[in-house]
Formats: C-alpha cells, sequence, structure tokens
C-alpha cells in the first residue's frame, strides 16, 4: 500500500489525540516548527490564507490567533477536521477558521483566490508532488506567500544514525503508550520520512516549487535536520 492510500485511515484513526500526542512523540518541537514556517508568510491582518493538510487546525489557529488571518482548513480526512473544531471554539477562532474537506491534488477553489498558503506534512501523501506544488500555485495570488512544513532526514552521519534509532525504535514503542493506532503510526512514519528522501531530495523538492512558478525559494533545516521548512513567493505582482 502507498503512503497515499495509507494516509486516509492511518489518520482518521489517530484523530482523537493528533493535537497533543504528536507534540509529545516530538518533544515539543513540532510546535517551533510550526512557527517558524508561519513566521516565513509575511501575512497581514485580514489575509486570505488556505492551510493545505491541515489535520486538526494546528497551523491554522497558529495562523488566526498570531496574524489574525483568516484560514481555509483544508484535509482530506473529515474526522480531522471534527477534531480541530472544539480547540477553534475554546480558542474563541471558530469566526476566522472554515474547515473544508478536500485533496490538494485537486483543490476547489478559483485561480488566484489565496493570499498565502501553508501546507504540513503534505508531499509524501501525493502520487504527482510536482502536480500537486502546480495546482497549490493556480490558487495563489501573484505576490503570494507559500510555505511548507515537512519531516527530513538528517545528513550529519552520527545525527542520521541517532534519528533512524529514534524513527525505527524509540517512536514505535512511545506511540503504544496511546494507543495501538499510534503505535502503527510510529511504525509507519520513519520508512516514510525515509522513502521521500530517496524519491525526492531536497533540491528535488525545491525544483518542483520553481517549476510550478515560485521564486525566491529558500529552504531552513531544523532541530539538527529532522524537519525542514521551504518558503517562497508565487511570481508576478499583487494586485492592488
Amino acid at each position: 500500500m502507498s503512503d497515499r492510500d495509507a494516509a486516509p485511515g492511518l489518520f482518521s484513526s489517530i484523530a482523537p489525540q493528533y493535537s497533543w500526542a504528536g507534540a509529545v512523540m516530538s518533544f515539543g518541537q513540532d510546535a517551533r516548527w510550526r512557527r517558524f514556517m508561519v513566521s516565513k508568510l509575511g501575512a497581514v491582518p485580514g489575509s486570505l490564507v488556505l492551510d493545505v493538510a491541515a489535520g486538526t487546525g494546528l497551523v491554522a489557529r497558529e495562523l488566526a490567533a498570531r496574524r489574525r488571518a483568516h484560514v481555509v482548513a483544508l484535509d482530506a480526512a473529515e474526522p480531522m477536521l471534527r477534531a480541530g473544531l472544539p480547540a477553534n471554539e475554546m480558542a474563541g477562532l471558530q469566526g476566522q477558521i472554515r474547515p473544508v474537506l478536500g485533496r490538494a491534488e485537486s483543490l476547489p477553489f478559483p485561480d488566484g483566490t489565496f493570499d498565502a498558503i501553508t501546507f504540513t506534512y503534505l508531499v509524501r501523501y501525493v502520487d504527482d508532488p510536482a502536480a500537486t506544488m502546480r495546482e497549490l500555485t493556480r490558487v495563489l495570488r501573484p505576490g503570494g506567500a507559500i510555505a511548507s512544513l515537512e519531516f527530513h532526514v538528517p545528513q550529519r552521519p552520527l545525527v542520521r544514525a541517532g534519528w533512524y534509532a529514534y524513527t525505527r525504535g524509540v517512536l514505535p514503542v512511545t506511540g503504544s503508550f496511546v494507543s495501538p493506532q499510534w503505535r502503527r503510526t510510529g511504525v509507519f512514519l520513519g520508512p516514510s520520512i525515509s522513502r521521500l528522501e530517496r524519491r525526492a531530495p531536497l533540491p528535488e523538492q525545491v525544483r518542483w516549487w520553481q517549476e510550478a512558478g515560485i521564486r525566491h525559494v529558500r529552504s531552513r533545516e531544523l532541530t539538527l535536520g529532522a524537519a525542514v521548512v521551504l518558503w517562497g513567493v508565487k511570481e508576478g505582482r499583487r494586485a492592488g
């Protein structure tokens, strides 16, 4: 089964614990990664932002609270979107965040709809990442910013060895303390990240962005290379 085929069932099964268990399993690093990604958007208050692979709304709430943006939170797993609704309401952000069920490969929006776009842990779950980047760029306004967060395989040998031991050993064991579904997620995650590295090293991912019409593409590896953030701007001038 491909990562794309595995994703809906996998994430639907962990939706109730996703918001907090992911933080525990990454030792709190995922929140720092999300904040860094959001900081690269430069979205102004009132901006319309599309958050793709939104899950339970962790990035969407960051955008709504810190950037005072209006956010369309799109995800292919309805249980994930539903699981995020109470947190949106508790934060008083339900009026700024609109959940939408859909897939990144075929977005239900007209061209140039959004001022900015974020996507998190997405490219491992689409069959054609280059085509998906073109689709994301299509709904972004000229001059709009786009940023992504993805897991990454560290390149330094000692760090890479520690990462491998953690993702193949510690992560499944940690997940088993949460639920059988989270153990399955822990077993799945490390090999999935490694498959992306083999299929598309970081320079290849940058090429997808550039060929889709994104300019000034930059990247930053975080936490010794365990995650990578990419960001850039769609070619053309922003209207108005």
